[in-house]
């Protein structure tokens, strides 16, 4: 299925095709204040329907992970980052995602708090 996401505002979207199935909530500090609920996929298969540089960037910690967000309203779409066995992937943040219902996904929980 074809997805379009984006920031409140409309300042930054991306576009995107899979199957959500299942979704990711982390504890860890960012992602818990974020409240995001997170779908992966290689970052290739992502289109940047707006310019990349309309997204403004966040790292912390290790910076294995740039977190993407608007700075204008201050939503975080997407981020992008390296799996484990070293491949570029994106994470959308699905509470983002057009036209999507959050109450029939299940949610899968992520102790990020441990990766510290």
């Amino acid at each position: 299925m074809k997805y379009q996401a984006s920031c409140h505002c409309g300042k930054v979207a991306v576009a995107f095709e899979g199957d959500i199935q299942e979704v990711i909530a982390c504890n860890c500090s960012i992602c818990q204040r974020k409240g995001s609920l997170l779908w992966f996929l290689p970052l290739e298969e992502l289109q940047r329907l707006t310019p990349d540089d309309a997204a403004a960037r966040y790292q912390f910690h290790k910076h294995l992970i740039t977190h993407r967000f608007c700075p204008s309203c201050g939503i975080h779409p997407y981020a992008e980052g390296i799996d484990p066995k070293g491949r570029l992937m994106a994470a959308i943040n699905v509470r983002c995602v057009e036209g999507i219902d959050l109450a029939s996904l299940p949610v899968k929980h992520f102790d990020g708090r441990a990766l510290l």
